[in-house]
């Protein structure tokens, strides 16, 4: 199982303690340190599932979207974006039990990103979009201009974000991840046709989200 490096120190901080705590008992035969030893492998392994970055088969179709989160959608809707135009934006929230590695909706040149720091209300709460801290990322595609809001939740306090304005970046291409329960916001010009609803889960790098419309 790959591992995203950013969960070495996680995984490491509870392994360790955990394995050592676990090793005493023979000698000492202390059941506290063989309960609280096994918590923190436990916890350990908790850590490497929450991090595993499994790979991915990006379709090859540069007319499509690809979810830039593992999760289940939460809407879909029609708004303005000084960025993007007017547009349609699905918002994904991401469980602790989700894979939470941020890949690229499709291929292009980063425009900017832009950090905003913020509150750290439930991800699944539509006030999370506008108040909880977030990256945004603005990608410059072939097909128009595109937006990627990686957005902290309640647990999840601290975005990485690798993007850097002007880099080249491929469809599904690992941008990022956020720590723990989180949100993820893709908005995408109107001349892409949404492929999912409210409810439905999808997956990081494979999902199709929107498709490019025949008359676009």
């Amino acid at each position: 199982m790959r591992i995203a490096s950013e969960g070495y120190p996680f995984i490491a901080g509870a392994l360790i303690p955990g394995v050592l705590l676990a090793g005493l008992y023979p000698w000492h035969h202390l059941t506290p340190l063989l309960v609280v030893g096994i918590i923190f492998i436990l916890l350990g392994l908790a850590c490497m599932g929450f991090f595993r970055n499994p790979r991915r088969t990006v379709p090859d179709d540069d007319t499509v979207l690809v979810s830039p989160a593992d999760g289940r959608v939460l809407r879909v809707i029609e708004q303005d974006d000084e960025f993007v135009g007017r547009s349609r934006r699905i918002d994904i929230f991401l469980s602790v039990f989700d894979v939470h590695i941020n890949r690229m909706p499709a291929g292009g040149t980063v425009s900017f990103v832009r950090h905003r720091p913020g509150r750290f209300f439930s991800a699944f709460k539509d006030k999370a979009s506008v108040d909880n801290e977030r990256v945004d990322v603005g990608l410059t595609g072939p097909h128009g201009n595109l937006r990627v809001a990686q957005i902290a939740g309640i647990i999840a306090r601290r975005i990485v974000c690798r993007a850097v304005e002007r880099q080249v970046v491929t469809p599904g291409e690992i941008f990022g991840l956020i720590r723990f329960g989180s949100r993820t916001e893709l908005t995408f010009p109107l001349t892409y046709t949404p492929c999912v609803k409210p409810g439905d889960r999808v997956k990081g790098g494979v999902t199709i989200l929107g498709k490019l419309s025949h008359d676009a």
